[in-house]
């Protein structure tokens, strides 16, 4: 059941599929200083999916023009760009990715020259290789690390810092603007990250462990000393085999955690099953890429969204999160990016 403190989660989509990612972005042509597009006059910003959208709009304001390309509830690793991407590619000043090979399509769209824009992938400019995390769903021989930094939110107000420097060198007359924005963010990440260690620090040590439908959560397991012993979503995207299930419900009883994590937009009836098979809670309201409530609403926010997995993690596990529930979540910045939906 979910805290009626806490946003509402959003009715449940269905599996998504498809084929090719769409991952990040490095540069592609610069942009030259001052560049503004547009007969309004602002930057013409592309985005990938919807927490770095999220994070450029609060940096940016309602100064640039921000239109996401992965629709919220679509599986970022599986998404395929629609026919409309190569256009709206093509009108942007500059495109913010993930990177970190989560968004390979939307790359080779600008490579295939539907854009002259500026891409840049915020993942590669945040973390050096030796940083990388590799894990079951993201094997080391694969060559793609884990890409979920936003979810760890020291990461996340690198990404702000990438966001902030990029803007104003593109747009000198805004750099103040896009200082102040991004010194607002970075405060009220500064409170969640004071929350989330006081937070964790009343669950037991032995308590502090995560196995959820995806592999969102290792550069925050990290940070923040909780442990990852699995996720059900396999690297192939698939469902885990017999075998791996019995290993996971194995997993999950030698730990005697009270709780494992499902998603709010994926119904995982295999998590259902390891649940009941291990004689643990199955929460199934965690979201890694897609924002509580709806564009406009104050709770539509990369910060909400990851304060709602934090206060969801915390208490079913035996927690106190109420230092998490006191961090304000609403804008910093007018958001008027287009989120599609």
């Amino acid at each position: 059941m979910v805290d009626p403190a806490l946003p509402s989660p959003r009715p449940r989509r269905a599996h998504r599929g498809a084929a090719a990612a769409l991952v990040a972005v490095l540069l592609a042509a610069g942009c030259g200083s001052d560049a503004r597009a547009g007969d309004d006059g602002r930057l013409r910003v592309v985005t990938t999916v919807a927490p770095i959208t999220s994070i450029v709009s609060a940096v940016g304001g309602d100064r640039v023009a921000i239109e996401g390309l992965v629709p919220e509830g679509a599986d970022s690793h599986t998404f395929e760009p629609p026919p409309r991407a190569a256009e709206v590619l093509a009108g942007a000043d500059v495109v913010f990715a993930n990177g970190l090979h989560l968004e390979d399509s939307t790359r080779d769209l600008i490579h295939d020259g539907s854009a002259d824009a500026e891409l840049v992938e915020l993942g590669d400019a945040t973390l050096s290789p030796r940083d990388y995390i590799y894990d079951d769903a993201f094997p080391r021989e694969g060559g793609r690390p884990n890409p979920h930094l936003w979810t760890a939110p020291l990461l996340a107000d690198r990404y702000a810092a990438v966001v902030e420097d990029t803007l104003g060198r593109l747009d000198p007359d805004g750099a103040a603007l896009y200082a102040r924005n991004r010194a607002a963010l970075s405060e009220r990440i500064r409170q969640l990250d004071t929350a989330l260690r006081l937070a964790t620090s009343t669950i037991p040590p032995d308590q502090r462990v995560l196995l959820t439908y995806h592999d969102a959560y290792a550069y925050f397991a990290e940070e923040y000393g909780w442990q990852v012993v699995g996720a059900v979503q396999p690297r192939d995207l698939g469902e885990p085999s017999p075998r791996e299930v019995a290993d996971l419900i194995a997993q999950v009883r030698a730990t005697g955690v009270p709780a494992i994590f499902g998603s709010e937009v994926f119904p995982s009836p295999v998590l259902e099953q390891i649940g009941r098979e291990a004689g643990v809670r199955y929460v199934d309201v965690l979201r890694d890429d897609d924002l509580p409530g709806r564009p406009g609403d104050g709770e539509h926010s990369w910060l909400a969204m990851v304060r709602l997995d934090y206060v969801t993690m915390v208490e079913a596990l035996g927690g106190d999160a109420a230092a998490l529930r006191a961090v304000p979540v609403e804008p910093t910045a007018p958001d008027l990016a287009e989120y599609p939906q």
